[in-house]
């Protein structure tokens, strides 16, 4: 009789804690919840300070256990994404935002004021060729210029003085600016519809404001997409 209340009483423990563990699993998930669509609602506003709209805006908080980050108003990790955005009237694919190191007030999961600060945010914007394209075609004056990603880099086709040309063009940031440099064309383009083109969009792309004010770091061609990264200093979020 004796042997056996011991294994009851342990058992009875072994539950008991299982329980409390589930219920503290379903808290922490409850309010990572509250929080995430609250930063959601402030990073929404943020945004369309900088002329930046979304077809949804989510965000995932990161990091080892809600609560414990909460208590300490510093949350390690949080992804902000927000879906078919426009940026100064470009349309976009996809926004991605890395925030790291983000300092919550523990006031905001009850609706009260407060400004959430981040130490480090990195961004990355996704577009269509056609949408860099035209982007070019409003920097450069070259009317009809389309890009496409052919093989895994993007092709540019323009009609230069009457001649057709069809290359590989590669992107990179210069100085705040997409810089366009041409591959090879070929022999047949005559050398003054060569250098004309070259010179038109060696000046580069002048991008619109970016969302959040972030500065242009690189670019990039991922799948059938134009890649924009880049980093925002001193990023605050106020309810």
């Amino acid at each position: 009789m004796s042997s056996r209340r011991p294994r009851r009483w342990l058992r009875r423990l072994v539950v008991t804690l299982l329980v409390l563990a589930v219920l503290a699993i379903v808290v922490d998930r409850a309010a990572a919840y509250v929080a995430e669509n609250q930063l959601a609602s402030m990073a929404e506003k943020e945004a369309k300070q900088y002329d930046v709209r979304s077809a949804g805006t989510s965000v995932k908080i990161g990091g080892f256990g809600f609560l414990p980050q909460l208590v300490n108003e510093d949350f390690s990790k949080v992804t902000l994404t927000m879906e078919k955005p426009t940026f100064s009237g470009v349309p976009g694919e996809d926004l991605k935002v890395e925030l790291q190191n983000v300092h919550v007030p523990r006031s905001l999961l009850t609706q009260q004021s407060g400004a959430v600060t981040v130490d480090a945010t990195d961004l990355r914007l996704q577009l269509s060729p056609r949408e860099l394209a035209r982007l070019a075609v409003r920097s450069t004056g070259l009317e009809g210029l389309s890009m496409s990603v052919v093989n895994g880099q993007l092709q540019v086709k323009a009609t230069v003085r009457g001649i057709s040309i069809d290359v590989p063009i590669t992107p990179q940031v210069t100085d705040g600016r997409v810089a366009l440099t041409l591959g090879q064309m070929s022999d047949s383009i005559p050398s003054p519809v060569q250098s004309a083109i070259r010179s038109q969009l060696a000046t580069g792309i002048t991008l619109p404001e970016l969302p959040f004010g972030a500065q242009l770091t690189g670019i990039s061609v991922v799948d059938n997409s134009v890649v924009l990264t880049a980093v925002v200093k001193d990023l605050k979020f106020n309810a």
